[in-house]
């Protein structure tokens, strides 16, 4: 395979040597904690990331004969999940790492046909053209509606294929789509105190398109005035992830010219797999080329709408919902935008709100972006183990705070039978807005 240059900075030799061994991140690594393997935690994969380097430093062809099978198996099986990089008492940029890892092994390893052909499609034209993530939808609409899904799960065909659990993955498509709300803008109530743009997402446009109508309002009630604008794209963050750098970068720019800063207050998204990335943008370009400072000024206008909401503060009224609820840490908003008090602040605002910490709320559920599709044993066991802590709290209701996490704890309520609801943070709060929450539960 002909070589490919890595876009944007890359990391050098002190950002693995800061890694001191120390093992602090041992505990908080969802792969060690399942398998005890040194090789997958996070010092074991910096490890083998670092001798990869380290060769290409003298002999760039035989830094990538290092990517072989085994060093692909252990960077494929990290969650991203960037636990590590709260426990890490040395400031090691873990996400940076790996993200970089992985886009070494785009570059030079060869994986098959049919994962390859699958791999760039997903990666570089799918989640970059609406029409794909539309026309994909309404196929899954057809077969959720048509009464096919039922057929297939009833006669076996699902589990016959080995798809039965990725079945359960697959959230329920909308009968609207939120794609038809871009380019509109909400007045505030009352005295607008913020003028918004609101960061809607891709898949979220067709399967969470409530979750977004929600965030308009509450933000709406709060005050703000709210633009979504409509030439925006998706964030880039499963690219990125993936190791499509480039193609994380073409939708960066696509976001970069169609939210014009100048106009806003904050950029405001509701998932936080998107927030962290946009905050992250400027990762994505060398200090040198001219996309760098727009998107660093992009960066620092970017919240996640319970930090907005926290900073802002609430003036709406809220009613009283006599409901036990806990509440699950969305990695990339904990550990990526390190947020932690903002959603539990605006969830102890509810009046009458029984609120219960969820042992172990900072571990991955497992969702991780598509890695409950690539690795979906992995993630059910987390899975499994989430959903064991969350029926501990006693809690009528999970809430979180990205889209991803919803879908793979609703997988979870699925599977195990727990008879539970799962709802984002502003879900819970656009429902305390209305009076009738005030005798029930959401």
């Amino acid at each position: 395979m002909p070589a490919r240059s890595i876009p944007g900075p890359a990391p050098v030799y002190e950002d693995y040597t800061r890694c001191i061994h120390c093992g602090l991140c041992l505990k908080a690594c969802p792969t060690y904690r399942l398998w005890n393997l040194e090789a997958d935690s996070p010092r074991g994969r910096i490890q083998q990331m670092f001798h990869v380097f380290q060769v290409e430093l003298t002999d760039s062809s035989q830094g990538e004969a290092r990517i072989n099978d085994v060093f692909v198996d252990h960077i494929d099986k990290c969650l991203d999940c960037r636990a590590c990089e709260t426990a890490c008492p040395s400031g090691v940029e873990y996400g940076k790492l790996v993200e970089h890892a992985r886009a070494r092994i785009e570059r030079a390893y060869e994986r098959s046909w049919f994962s390859r052909a699958a791999r760039d499609f997903f990666f570089q034209e799918f989640f970059s053209a609406p029409h794909f993530i539309e026309d994909a939808a309404r196929l899954f609409r057809i077969y959720q509606r048509s009464g096919m899904q039922a057929i297939a799960r009833g006669i076996g065909l699902l589990k016959l294929l080995g798809l039965a659990e990725r079945d359960h993955l697959l959230p329920r498509i909308d009968d609207d789509f939120f794609f038809s709300r871009f380019g509109s803008t909400s007045a505030p109530v009352g005295p607008r105190r913020a003028r918004v743009a609101f960061f809607a997402g891709c898949i979220a446009n067709v399967t969470f398109s409530e979750l977004n109508q929600a965030t308009v309002r509450v933000l709406t009630a709060n005050g703000c005035e709210v633009v979504v604008p409509r030439e925006q794209s998706c964030c880039g963050a499963l690219s990125a992830h993936a190791g499509f750098r480039e193609a994380a970068r073409e939708l960066a720019r696509r976001n970069l010219a169609a939210f014009r800063l100048g106009d806003f207050d904050a950029i405001v998204t509701n998932a936080a797999g998107c927030g962290s990335t946009l905050k992250e943008y400027h990762h994505l370009f060398s200090i040198d080329e001219p996309e760098y400072a727009q998107a660093r000024a992009f960066a620092a206008k970017t919240r996640d709408v319970t930090e907005f909401l926290a900073e802002l503060g609430l003036t709406a009224k809220l009613y009283p919902l006599r409901h036990r609820v806990t509440y699950q840490d969305s990695c990339h908003l904990l550990h990526g935008q390190k947020i932690r008090e903002a959603p539990r602040a605006l969830l102890r605002a509810i009046p009458h709100l029984d609120f219960v910490e969820l042992p172990y709320s900072e571990i991955c559920c497992g969702s991780a972006g598509t890695y409950n599709i690539t690795q979906t044993e992995t993630s059910l066991q987390l899975l499994a183990e989430k959903m064991r802590h969350a029926q501990s709290t006693g809690a009528q209701t999970i809430v979180t705070a990205n889209p991803g996490c919803i879908l793979q704890l609703s997988a979870g309520v699925a599977l195990h039978q727990t008879n539970q609801k799962v709802l984002h943070v502003v879900e819970l709060l656009d429902r305390a807005l209305v009076e009738k929450g005030a005798v029930g539960a959401p």
